[in-house]
């Protein structure tokens, strides 16, 4: 299945994409991150932000659409008709093609229906550029009933209604905010670079337009000085600015990130995961929107707590009360069966089988190694990010 002319092509990506982005088309815009200064994030640290060219931009869109084309004509070449999928997939688990052409045969075998313009602030661009690389992008791949981008609140509040609404009606379909905290404390302390009001005023710009809004949040983020305040104040937030989407990425801190130093030097203190989850309840107990909650990432320890608010919030709260009830002993198991990957969801800790296995895999650290379980749990985090 390897031809010259495909292992020839390829295009720039960058390092990231939501996970919701899992099977988009994959173009970059920019270059790392505008702002790159907040203290929970190693991403882009040591690299400098760049306005890519549109006509580099749009070459690699050209690339892009020949990679496509190559793919579906090794699809009627090999006589698979019309299973392009069989072939985008064996395409895509094969090592040895490079990134951009595996990214293309995933987005082909998912169905090739969205695209995300990287990398962390796409938005910047000005106006009339990044309606070019959209308008391009569409001509290219028709197909495309997506296109979706990250942006700040702060540029979001910059753009004015006319141009937001410009992109809308090009085409930009959804943009993915990083809210983090409602609380000008935290926002502060992690060096955002955004105040509560900005958030605010970004937000419901981006909403006027008609632009679809994911505004994602970080539970653990005020860590123990600032628990309550984190919750209640990035609530208030949202009830203002009533996102379409709302999504939990709680945080985890690895020694490449600069609040690292903070918790070295006892300035920052984690909570615990059942902390955690006690505040990502008070967060729900006091949300008063119509968006949908989701909870994909593994670093949140309880994935099922999702759904459209405010209809979803009392399974919500029940999901987190009934996990908070559990007997000490029991929320070791699941915590270490979830980030294992024995579990799921909650509802798969009350698997006999399932619970048996974490609960010999317990037994063997405490016998075998000088590792508590906790520790295992943190290098399984690790492993993650």
């Amino acid at each position: 299945m390897i031809t010259q002319k495909l292992t020839d092509l390829s295009f720039e990506l960058g390092p990231i994409r939501p996970p919701s982005e899992a099977y988009s088309l994959l173009i970059r815009a920019t270059r790392n991150c505008s702002w790159n200064r907040c203290k929970f994030c190693s991403t882009y640290k040591g690299q400098s932000f760049e306005l890519r060219p549109v006509e580099e931009i749009i070459r690699d869109i050209e690339k892009a659409r020949a990679i496509s084309d190559e793919i579906k004509g090794l699809n009627w070449g090999m006589g698979y008709g019309d299973r392009l999928r069989e072939v985008a997939a064996a395409i895509y688990e094969q090592p040895q093609y490079n990134a951009s052409i595996r990214n293309v045969a995933l987005w082909l075998w998912a169905g090739s229906k969205s695209a995300f313009l990287q990398d962390a602030n796409t938005l910047i661009m000005r106006t009339p550029d990044l309606v070019k690389v959209i308008a391009f992008l569409k001509q290219a791949f028709p197909e495309l009933n997506r296109v979706t981008s990250y942006s700040r609140s702060k540029t979001a509040a910059k753009k004015s209604a006319e141009e937001l609404k410009e992109l809308r009606d090009t085409g930009l379909s959804r943009l993915h905010i990083g809210l983090e905290s409602g609380s000008d404390l935290v926002l502060s302390y992690i060096q955002k670079g955004v105040t509560a009001a900005d958030h605010i005023e970004g937000g419901k710009r981006v909403k006027e337009a008609n632009i679809s809004l994911c505004e994602y949040v970080m539970p653990g983020l005020g860590g123990r000085k600032t628990s309550t305040e984190h919750s209640t104040e990035t609530a208030k937030v949202l009830n203002e600015i009533d996102p379409d989407y709302i999504r939990l990425r709680s945080l985890h801190v690895r020694q490449n990130m600069p609040l690292w130093e903070k918790l070295k030097d006892g300035d920052f203190e984690l909570q615990t995961e059942d902390e955690v989850v006690e505040e990502i309840g008070k967060l729900i107990e006091n949300l008063e929107v119509t968006s949908q909650l989701i909870s994909d990432h593994i670093l949140n320890l309880l994935p099922e707590i999702e759904g459209v608010f405010p209809a979803a919030k009392p399974k919500c709260l029940a999901i987190i009360n009934r996990y908070l009830a559990l007997p000490p002993d029991e929320k070791l198991n699941f915590r270490l069966g979830r980030r294992a990957g024995y579990y799921e969801k909650l509802d798969d800790f009350y698997d006999a089988s399932r619970h048996h296995r974490v609960e010999e895999a317990i037994k063997r650290i405490n016998s075998e190694t000088s590792d508590s379980i906790d520790n295992v749990i943190l290098y399984l985090k690790n492993s993650f990010i």
